[in-house]
């Protein structure tokens, strides 16, 4: 089949889930719209009895268009099922599964739920607790009668305190009251309504609120009269079923204006013929606040008993509420689920499908591209990754190929370097056998490699001891270096070739080795530094030569002068034959006195190093380009600088600055071979107060023997097993020729030896 055919049902496939999903999520989306409908009017039992017909209708609609939807899927599945077509059975389970797990833990839920919801509503209703919230109104009620009556007596007996108390000493008697009865306000008034005094609230009010004469009469009949004002002004809508002693005040009467909050109002006839102008009688009002937290308390039971009475009346419509929204939850599950296995199913189908298809394909030797799926889920990514699988199997020989032909081309480039590397490179695995060399190891090491290739290095004849000490270092480097990151080891050997004579034929090479990574194989490279060898030993004769003519010259002149004294003092004072003796002895004398002073001339040219063309050099710009020889792939231990950015140019030789500076870090690294921690810094310091540059070298080594740093600067005299000794002897000529102050010692801190470090101060230029 081409690749159009194939594309072809599965865009058809994607436009019926295109359409599927649209339609599914439409019914989803009425289905939440409906439960939240059913939710709020859950909430609000008018928004329910006003549209319960219509959200019954709603329900009733989703879930039948949620069963029409499930049974045409289902169709289609057995549909699919009978034509035998691949994934239908797992397809099938799936949908069975997911039915399962959404049906039976919703039937059990719903079970559950309808009978906690069917008894929780009973239980809200129960006898007991509509007689304790009747208990609770009728002892708040009580109560307040109670205070009331509290307050009439003492209002009453107040009265009477006052019957003998005229109308311009009230005020004083008024106060008193209030401080003993704990009242708000104490009025007395007359029997027309006018005030004669008070104390509390009422004498900041321009117009207090008067008693009716109602109020009159009945305080005037009954002695005194009560009455509960301010609790039908509470926040929590009160009707006024707990007011007592008298009728609720209502709200505030106009001039009482600050003071709202629940209070109690007594009113007593204060009756003495003797007070007032013509008798009259007067009326003594006293106000009282009520707790708040008993009103509190009183208003909250009648809140809830009138909630309490309402609920009563609509259970019924509270229990078909709940079971709604349960019956809905439930049917939006199941259905949910079933919907979720066919759509999952059929998303697992189709990319098994396709697999199985191509899989077919590939074992029948067929590598064309293969259809992918464009999801972004993980069996969509599997279509893609085995189309891609495909590809690359069809590509993979000619990329083999391809990449075949490349390594022999690098394997050719890379033996072309290797035979043209002065260096010499061996290749040896673990027991030292040789897998590999290039013509440079066999020049340097003047024997036929080539020829023992495969066989130990030390069965090469004049290569026992070599091959035995390279072995060695590789032991050493793999114990102690290679788990710290040392990514080589670095040592000089001395070689001699058999049959000729050791002095003529010495050899000396620098060695580094290091294992090849991802192999049991070990790479070895050398060079032959007899001539540089051979130089410092050159150098280092001169150096001897040129002190042993100079004590050599000193007493030449001194011996032919006495000579010539001894012939000019003694002539024509002895005989013939001792005259003739004597001249001939002073001659020979002077003769072989002229013959050394040549021969300590030729020493002394011989020994005479190129003198210091001395010029401005900037010495932290030199350390800097010597140090780069340094770095850790060059070096067994790397070399730190500290250089003082204030180092103004110094008079010297950058040549043989440049030597100083080699020699006394190859030292320095000389005395950390083998050490884990080893550290080497190399630091320059401007010394102001003297108008000097100071080079130090200093290292964490062992430091110099006592011995040694006496006769350091001597040639040929070294700690080291191998070597020449010339290193500081040079330093100390070239020093010497700039100048320059050197000193060497050891490094003490608290009484730890913490290295050695020598130190060369130079002038500045002027």
């Amino acid at each position: 089949m081409s690749l159009p055919g194939r594309l072809a049902p599965l865009k058809s496939s994607q436009a019926f889930r295109w359409t599927m999903g649209v339609g599914v999520g439409t019914v989803v989306a009425l289905g939440l719209v409906l439960l939240f409908l059913l939710t709020q009017a859950t909430g609000n039992r008018d928004l329910y009895e006003r549209n319960y017909a219509l959200l019954f209708g709603l329900n009733v609609a989703v879930a039948s268009l949620l069963l029409l939807v499930i049974g045409w899927i289902v169709l289609r599945l057995a549909l699919r099922l009978r034509r035998g077509r691949f994934g239908s059975r797992l397809l099938v389970k799936l949908a069975a599964i997911f039915a399962l797990v959404g049906l039976l833990p919703g039937l059990m839920i719903y079970v559950v739920s309808y009978q906690f919801v069917s008894r929780s509503i009973e239980s809200w209703f129960d006898v007991e607790v509509e007689g304790a919230l009747a208990a609770g109104l009728n002892l708040g009620r009580t109560t307040l009668d109670t205070l009331a009556a509290d307050l009439g007596n003492k209002t009453r007996q107040a009265a009477t305190q006052l019957a003998d108390t005229p109308d311009t000493m009230a005020g004083l008697a008024l106060e008193r009251m209030r401080d003993q009865l704990s009242a708000s306000d104490v009025v007395l008034w007359s029997a027309s309504g006018q005030l004669i005094a008070s104390a509390g609230e009422t004498r900041f009010l321009l117009k207090p609120e008067r008693p009716s004469a109602q109020q009159l009469r009945n305080a005037r009949s009954q002695r005194v009269t009560t009455q509960i004002e301010g609790l039908d002004e509470m926040p929590t809508g009160g009707n006024g079923e707990l007011s007592a002693g008298g009728d609720s005040a209502g709200a505030a009467a106009p001039g009482l204006g600050v003071n709202t909050a629940p209070r109690v109002k007594a009113l007593a006839v204060v009756n003495n013929p003797n007070v007032g102008v013509l008798g009259q009688a007067r009326y003594l009002q006293v106000t009282a606040l009520l707790p708040a937290g008993l009103v509190a308390n009183a208003v909250a039971v009648q809140e809830a008993n009138r909630q309490y009475q309402e609920r009563a009346l609509a259970r019924g419509g509270l229990r078909k509420m709940y079971i709604g929204t349960l019956t809905l939850s439930l049917f939006l599950a199941v259905f949910g689920a079933v919907l979720l296995a066919v759509l999952l199913g059929n998303q697992l189908a189709k990319p098994l499908l396709l697999l199985a298809e191509g899989v077919k394909q590939v074992a029948l030797g067929d590598l064309t591209p293969k259809v992918a799926l464009q999801g972004k889920d993980e069996l969509g990514g599997l279509t893609r990754s085995f189309a891609d699988m495909t590809q690359q199997l069809a590509d993979a020989r000619s990329a083999v190929q391809q990449s075949m032909s490349q390594v022999d081309a690098s394997r050719a480039n890379l033996q072309t370097i290797l035979d043209n590397l002065t260096a010499g490179v061996i290749v040896l695995d673990v027991s030292g056998r040789i897998q590999s060399s290039n013509p440079g190891a066999t020049r340097i090491l003047r024997a036929p490699l080539a020829d023992y290739q495969g066989q130990s290095l030390g069965e090469v004849p004049g290569l026992e001891l070599f091959a035995k000490d390279v072995l060695v270092q590789f032991a050493d480097y793999l114990r102690d270096n290679a788990p710290q990151g040392q990514a080589h080891w670095q040592q000089s050997f001395e070689l001699h070739a058999v049959g000729h004579g050791a002095d003529d034929n010495a050899i000396t090479v620098i060695a580094r080795g290091a294992k090849m990574p991802g192999t049991e194989e070990y790479l070895l490279v050398f060079d032959d530094i007899s001539e540089m060898v051979s130089a410092q030993r050159a150098r280092a004769w001169g150096e001897v030569a040129r002190r042993l003519a100079h004590e050599i010259k000193n007493p030449l002149t001194p011996i032919q002068l006495s000579a010539e004294r001894l012939e000019m003092k003694l002539t024509g004072k002895v005989g013939e034959p001792e005259q003739a003796l004597l001249t001939k002895s002073v001659k020979t004398i002077v003769d072989q006195v002229d013959a050394m002073k040549r021969l300590v001339n030729e020493f002394r040219d011989y020994a005479r190093l190129p003198a210091a063309e001395l010029t401005s050099v900037d010495l932290n710009a030199l350390i800097n380009e010597v140090v780069h020889l340094y770095a850790s792939e060059n070096a067994v231990v790397p070399v730190q600088i500290d250089l003082d950015a204030a180092a103004p140019p110094i008079k010297g030789d950058a040549q043989q600055l440049r030597q100083v500076i080699h020699n006394l870090l190859q030292n320095a690294q000389d005395a950390l071979e083998g050490q884990a921690d080893g550290r080497i810094i190399l630091k320059t310091d401007y010394l102001d107060g003297s108008g000097r540059v100071r080079l130090s070298v200093r290292d964490n080594g062992a430091g110099f023997p006592e011995h040694i740093l006496k006769r350091a600067f001597e040639p040929y005299v070294t700690t080291k097993l191998k070597g020449t000794g010339l290193g500081l002897a040079v330093v100390k000529k070239i020093a010497d020729e700039h100048g320059a102050r050197i000193d060497i010692s050891n490094r003490v801190v608290e009484g730890q030896l913490q290295g050695a470090q020598v130190s060369l101060s130079f002038a500045v230029v002027a």
